[in-house]
């Protein structure tokens, strides 16, 4: 009863830190894999050795940060706290229990006056191309979208400002082939501030009432739907299949996700070998399927409702007659291109004295005066594209992956990592601290799959007969196969029965000449049979030839209708997934329900 009371508080006891911290910590594996001699040669001229106090490591300062955003702490002044009762980031600093821990105005200081203001991006970039280098991350296929983030901003202080509203960035690209087009219509080419045909007033200069905060004025008012009317900021974002993020564009929240698409877009396919661009629907735009398109890329974008009446003609319902540039409605009257405006938007109109009669004239929509108007954007054929391109299987297979990558990056970042709201005020403050805390999830996903490699490749040549399923990241291990192939005979089918969840064999067939087939998968029909001799080993890959594996490694069943874009786009798809299965010996589906012929004895 008395031993219950004993307090060992205050008992004196001598320990090594590295012993206290578990050895799969999540800092542990990142300290395997993250270096910091190039930090230190980066920093190093911002310090003076010589005179002056001693100053604090800049790595711990950047650590400090990591810890923050790796564990969700949502300030600095919490994780400087947490950082002096928590042994495991003690150990990750390099401090001992007794040692003074920087105080969090020094890590504050230190990346607004003191680090460069690159010094965010060179971090993320570092992160990512070491993930690159590990054959982690696969950018062929690129997922886009946008996030708000909660500004530290009160919604009741505000005012209302005029602002101009910024010209588009394909406004001149546009401006050219609108005018080109009015030429040939007998139009005068379109001049800022001077358009006969369009009564709006030109666009990149016409001033709009804008709510400001006055706590914050880089933040905007972010509205949508049901959601509370808010200030916020909006991080654009882009990352592969793998939810590795490539690329980031913080803006205000009120800024539509088209209009801060191009730098998101420039950034990441200037820097990788992008095939397929996903995204929602508020990308479709004619600009976007066009930039897109004539990279050499291919967009995928979902079906968006229109905004027509229900009851009425629909737009293919008019045929286009592209000699005369002219449609003809259901009735058989002809809808003439009179103008293009400045925001390219063709305008074919009907003759009034043929619809006034015409007894469909409400069905079509026709005006008063009995005439009906089509508009139909100059890239209009674009977007008729990327509509086909979203028809394909495999292109709904790419858009239905989005909750699995970008969604969920944004579910992780606000969930795990505190990025639902935050403390700091000013774009580039804002812009800094989303970067980092997505260079400290490229991290914590590159430390998990660098640790898991090691430990299924430790136990896979230490124990490789007690696997009883697949490890994920086998695969990704070239070798792991042929040493399986390379083994005595009658030894591999037996591991990888053990390996692959394989049966042992289920029979034998008399196959004649003193042969006998014998099944070891009983997954499917013979798809090839093949014949080994005397000492002869099983061959590295045993490919299926069924319709449906022919199927599952060919991508889609029928090529994209894009021409040579999409048929380019698509063998290199192939072949690259192809260099993918012979260099790490993916063989999970080709080995299933094959049939081996041995000899007798």
């Amino acid at each position: 009863m008395e031993a219950w009371k004993n307090n060992a508080r205050r008992e004196p006891i001598i320990v090594d830190l590295d012993t206290l911290v578990p050895k799969d910590h999540l800092l542990r594996k990142i300290e395997k894999v993250m270096d910091y001699d190039w930090l230190y040669e980066r920093l190093d001229p911002l310090y003076c050795h010589d005179n002056g106090r001693p100053g604090t490591d800049p790595v711990v300062l950047i650590k400090m940060v990591l810890i923050q955003h790796l564990f969700g702490i949502p300030s600095l002044r919490q994780t400087y706290r947490e950082i002096q009762v928590n042994l495991a980031y003690r150990w990750f600093l390099g401090y001992g229990l007794l040692d003074e821990i920087p105080h969090f105005a020094t890590v504050s200081y230190a990346f607004c006056r003191r680090f460069p203001e690159n010094l965010t991006c060179e971090i993320f970039e570092h992160i990512l191309n070491k993930a690159l280098n590990n054959r982690m991350v696969d950018p062929s296929v690129v997922f886009i979208d946008g996030t708000h983030i909660k500004a530290s901003a009160n919604k009741k202080k505000f005012q209302k400002q005029k602002v101009a509203e910024a010209a588009k960035v394909y406004a001149g690209k546009l401006r050219e082939e609108v005018n080109a087009e009015r030429e040939k219509l007998g139009k005068k080419p379109i001049e800022d501030g001077d358009d006969d045909d369009d009564p709006k007033p030109p666009k990149g200069g016409k001033p709009k009432e804008k709510t400001v905060s006055t706590t914050d004025p880089d933040c905007g008012m972010f509205v949508k739907g049901e959601h509370e009317r808010q200030f916020a900021y909006e991080a654009h974002t882009a990352c592969d299949k793998n939810g590795f993020i490539l690329g980031v564009e913080v803006t205000a929240g009120n800024v539509h996700d088209s209009v801060a698409w191009d730098k998101v877009y420039d950034e990441v396919t200037a820097k990788h070998d992008v095939k397929f661009v996903t995204m929602d629907a508020g990308y479709k735009t004619p600009w976007i399927t066009k930039k897109t398109f004539d990279d050499g890329r291919i967009p995928i974008l979902p079906y968006t409702r229109p905004t027509r009446k229900r009851n009425g003609y629909k737009p293919w319902d008019y045929t286009y007659d592209p000699v005369k540039d002219q449609f003809i409605c259901p009735q058989g009257q002809i809808l003439r291109h009179t103008t293009t405006d400045r925001d390219g938007k063709r305008t074919y109109r009907s003759t009034p004295k043929n619809c006034t009669a015409c007894p469909c004239k409400a069905w079509c929509g026709a005006n008063e005066k009995g005439q009906k108007l089509l508009t139909t954007h100059i890239w209009q054929e674009y977007l008729d594209l990327a509509e086909e391109v979203r028809k394909n299987e495999y292109a709904r297979m790419l858009y239905r992956q989005r909750k699995e990558s970008i969604e969920r990056v944004f579910a992780d970042a606000k969930e795990k990592h505190a990025m639902r709201y935050t403390h700091h005020r000013g774009l580039a403050a804002v812009t800094r601290w989303v970067r980092l805390k997505y260079a400290a999830m490229n991290l914590k996903k590159l430390a998990n799959w660098s640790w898991k490699n090691s430990l299924f490749l430790f136990l896979d040549i230490c124990f490789p007969i007690f696997y009883t399923k697949t490890p994920v990241f086998l695969s990704r291990k070239q070798g792991f196969f042929d040493r399986l192939s390379a083994g005595a005979e009658g030894t591999a089918p037996a591991v990888l029965s053990l390996c692959f969840g394989f049966s042992q064999p289920q029979g034998r067939t008399e196959a004649g000449d003193g042969k006998y087939t014998e099944k070891i998968g009983g997954l499917g029909d013979v798809g090839e049979q093949i014949q080994l001799g005397q000492g002869q080993k099983i061959p590295k890959q045993v490919h299926d030839h069924r319709p449906e594996a022919e199927d599952r490694r060919s991508g889609p069943k029928e090529p994209l209708p894009l021409g040579d874009i999409a048929k380019d786009s698509c063998q290199d798809q192939t072949s690259h997934a192809q260099h993918q299965n012979a260099g790490h010996h993916t063989a999970e589906i080709h080995l299933l329900g094959e049939e081996i012929i041995h000899h007798k004895g």
